[in-house]
């Protein structure tokens, strides 16, 4: 089910969305203070691309000073938009029945999409 589900989700945007984190992940990668949000914002395309069967998970020290000052820069400059954006898909998606599934991995990746620093996607 989850080969079919991550088929779907690839066809109709989950590719193009990918795509868009790992372009602008790359764009952030060019300066030297951009690094560490580029490899977040590429970890996050990756994630994009299949995100059925795998969960969000918080890596040992997800928690430390560094990790949570990064986080509150990422929330500030890119974190909210993309959390609300994938809110607001959720939210579109849950109207039917049909996309219920896909709402549920778009609530899947707001963490990872809001504070990912210290967290990634695992396998189920």
């Amino acid at each position: 089910m989850t080969l079919i589900g991550n088929l779907i989700w690839l066809i109709f945007g989950g590719f193009l969305s990918g795509l868009g984190y790992i372009i602008g992940g790359l764009g952030l990668c060019l300066t030297i203070i951009g690094i560490p949000f580029g490899i977040q914002s590429i970890k996050l395309g990756v994630a994009t691309f299949t995100p059925f069967g795998k969960s969000v998970v918080e890596v040992p020290g997800a928690n430390g000073v560094l990790s949570i000052l990064l986080n509150v820069v990422w929330v500030l400059l890119f974190g909210w938009g993309i959390a609300l954006s994938h809110l607001v898909w959720a939210a579109l998606l849950a109207v039917t029945i049909v996309g219920l599934p896909f709402a549920k991995q778009h609530i899947k990746l707001l963490p990872l999409a809001f504070l990912p620093f210290g967290r990634r996607l695992v396998d189920d």
